[in-house]
């Protein structure tokens, strides 16, 4: 299992000294979020790779559709070169259906729908662009023309950078998205229901349903011939950083299940209190399972 701390806020400045101090007190990933009017999070991340040298960069998570792809490919490849080989890019739809008007605020909602096409065409491309090599791509929303001039540099990670995706178990069209990629970022949708919130998230996500997800999957990459390719379970969640035992009984049957990454963050703590709330949760190291 590896640990990796999410900031919840948005001062850059901050940002960068926790990713020090998680490197120094053992995490092996620090993650800020993305949003849409917000502080960049490539910049911060791009600061962070020069002050740290092992931990693990990325962003928690980006709305992929959103993003135009060849601008993403270049951020991400210019902060893994920075970083020499550290970053993972998180990736998603955007966000739940009850934000929705606060993230669509400069422009209209395609819908889920052409999300969805946004994403998976973005996702084709990612992989090409961070070759920098010509190609040629006729899409649905997206169209490159061959060019030989002023080609990027290719990331440090080859044959490119780790892409987590969020997967909407169990939504197979949503499941065979992450199969093809590097890691699953658990969503759930209850018999019946829609996506879980947040909040159902957390009581109605267990372990179990994840160990029968990650079943899923492994038979799915099998299918698709990349099983023998690293794949992380990436499971977020909340400790309190105060009691270690405590701690690890949280983390301990999510790795039980499968999991292989535990990402730690308290989206619920009030601006006021966040400095020294992730100043305080950093410090305390993560909740590591002994043995």
């Amino acid at each position: 299992m590896r640990y990796g701390f999410i900031y919840p806020g948005s001062d850059p400045e901050l940002a960068v000294e926790l990713a020090v101090l998680a490197e120094r007190h053992g995490w092996h990933g620090f993650f800020v979020w993305e949003g849409i009017w917000a502080t960049d999070p490539w910049s911060v991340l791009a600061a962070a790779a020069m002050r740290t040298t092992s931990i693990r960069l990325g962003t928690m998570l980006t709305p992929v559709p959103r993003r135009r792809p060849w601008e993403l490919a270049g951020q991400t490849m210019t902060v893994d070169r920075l970083s020499g080989g550290r970053v993972v890019l998180s990736a998603g739809l955007g966000v739940p259906e009850d934000v929705e008007e606060r993230f669509w605020i400069f422009e209209h909602d395609p819908g889920r729908r052409e999300r969805a096409e946004l994403l998976d065409e973005s996702l084709e491309l990612l992989p090409k662009l961070w070759r920098g090599e010509p190609f040629e791509h006729e899409g649905a929303h997206y169209t490159v023309r061959r060019t030989e001039q002023m080609l990027p540099l290719p990331p440090v990670q080859q044959p490119g950078i780790p892409i987590w995706a969020v997967g909407l178990w169990p939504r197979p069209k949503s499941m065979r998205r992450v199969a093809r990629l590097d890691g699953w970022l658990p969503n759930f949708a209850p018999p019946g229901e829609g996506a879980a919130g947040p909040d159902a998230q957390r009581e109605l996500f267990t372990p179990e349903i994840g160990a029968e997800a990650m079943a899923w999957l492994r038979a799915e990459r099998e299918r698709l011939g990349v099983a023998d390719r690293p794949f992380d379970w990436v499971q977020e969640g909340t400790t309190a950083g105060l009691d270690a035992a405590a701690d690890a009984a949280v983390v301990r049957p999510w790795a039980e299940a499968g999991a292989t990454w535990w990402l730690d963050t308290d989206w619920s703590v009030p601006a006021e209190r966040i400095e020294p709330y992730a100043r305080e949760r950093v410090a305390a190291g993560p909740p590591a399972i002994e043995g």
